[in-house]
């Protein structure tokens, strides 16, 4: 099936979702904002533009402030698209492509030349980002999150048209995936390993659907390590790179570690490998996602102990909360028109909540998978300084320090794929797009 004929029953299935989530909460109609290029305090610069994934949802359009969509049900969709007139910066080329025919298009030179257009739906609800000059707009009520419940619920299962943005974001992530690891084996900085990774994937900082983590050394044991130093470290020890690409508004979101030299730490990471794998052949339809974390930690306390960092039993391990030390994070999330998609805990379109597991807070995902989830896998093991010092009163004894120690300068090990949940076997975009780039 082509691209055009997935985009249109990609809409269909939106219109259909959206239908259903105006009749239950009472709405005739649906204006959604794309949102608006602010401005720096005191300045006259804009902070960099970021899409309402409401809006991209419908769109294949990421850099398209102050516009909008409107849809009634039986109705043909409508896109309000700003073109400025303007000699200052180069206005937006109008929309193209299959899709538009699809929607009725009304072209504008100013935002509020909205206004008169948006006139007139019935009972419409707005979702985007309020602004008060909106209040006099006519809308029934800005963002009710009974509404957003309906419209988040449907949105972890993707349809043909997203899977397909989201191989092609991942065919990118991979391309800038392998240059940074080749500026790392020849000795680059992170400044200078995160500016391949830039050219290779095809995209801008402001492109990127999450700040790129780019961390030599001990940097890596810093979860959302945010800095690219400029000089190269003295000894090269590792590299954990978690960096992603997005296609048409769609994101893909890969980790990768690397030794440098083999040795400990690298046998560290082939025996991760070996846990991230099998934890991605969990991902079945059915499958309660809490149950892969819990076995994430389970396995990865396994590690821990055939390492000898710890002494306990990998069950001990992980019921005294040991092998949160080593691994703070959940082992992944929703992943789709946002990182971190929408609707992790829900159990029920009103958006009825089903929590983490007592003493695992950072888990973002405790639904039961099904056919069309995107998940990532993301196990992974830190050195971390500060969660070992609060370890040492209550687990000290069953800590090996000294391997600890050596390993510390390593930073730590996180490897991420992203994983369709299908009707059988599942689908790792990741690795695919890595054995494609090998071919």
């Amino acid at each position: 099936m082509n691209e055009a004929q997935l985009y249109s029953d990609h809409l269909r299935t939106v219109c259909a979702r959206t239908d259903a989530a105006l009749a239950a909460c009472g709405f005739e109609s649906l204006a959604i904002h794309s949102g608006r290029a602010a401005l720096q305090f005191l300045d006259d610069q804009p902070y960099p533009f970021k899409v309402n994934p409401h809006f991209k949802a419908w769109v294949p359009l990421t850099d398209a402030p102050d516009c909008w969509i409107t849809y009634r049900p039986g109705a043909r969709p409508r896109l309000i698209f700003v073109q400025p007139q303007d000699f200052w910066h180069k206005p937006p080329a109008l929309p193209s492509g299959d899709w538009t025919a699809h929607f009725e298009i009304e072209v504008i030179e100013q935002p509020d030349q909205a206004k008169p257009l948006l006139a007139g739906l019935p009972r419409c609800a707005f979702v985007g980002e309020w602004r008060a000059q909106f209040e006099t707009w006519g809308f029934a009520e800005p963002n009710p999150q009974a509404l957003l419940e309906h419209l988040h619920w449907p949105r972890a299962a993707k349809t043909p048209y997203e899977l397909a943005c989201m191989r092609q974001a991942t065919a990118k992530g991979v391309r800038g995936h392998l240059a940074a690891r080749d500026a790392f084996q020849a000795g680059a900085s992170e400044f200078e390993i995160h500016l391949a990774y830039l050219r290779a994937s095809g995209h801008t900082d402001e492109e990127l659907p999450y700040p790129n983590i780019v961390a030599l050394g001990a940097n890596a044991a810093v979860l959302h390590y945010q800095h690219r130093e400029q000089a190269a470290p003295a000894a090269r020890t590792s590299f954990l790179i978690d960096a992603g690409a997005q296609h048409a508004g769609y994101a893909c979101d890969i980790t990768r570690t690397y030794a440098a030299t083999s040795g400990e730490f690298g046998a560290l990471i082939e025996a991760m490998e070996q846990v991230q794998q099998a934890l991605c052949a969990q991902v079945r339809s059915g499958v309660d996602y809490a149950r892969i974390h819990l076995d994430a930690h389970l396995r990865i306390a396994q590690v821990l102990s055939e390492a000898g960092i710890v002494s306990l039993t990998p069950a001990d391990t992980v019921d005294t909360g040991l092998s949160q030390v080593f691994f703070p994070h959940g082992v992944g999330h929703l992943l789709g028109l946002q990182v971190h998609d929408v609707s992790g805990f829900a159990i029920a379109p009103d958006g009825t909540r089903k929590p983490p597991p007592e003493g695992h807070p950072w888990l973002r995902l405790t639904r039961t998978l099904e056919p069309g989830f995107v998940v990532t896998i993301e196990p992974g093991l830190y050195f971390i300084a500060p969660l070992l010092e609060q370890a040492r009163a209550k687990h000290g004894r069953h800590i090996d320090w000294q391997c600890v120690e050596r390993l510390r300068p390593y930073g730590g090990i996180r490897i991420e794929d992203n994983v369709v949940c299908t009707d059988g076997e599942p689908e790792n975009l990741t690795r695919a797009a890595f054995a494609a780039a090998a071919e």
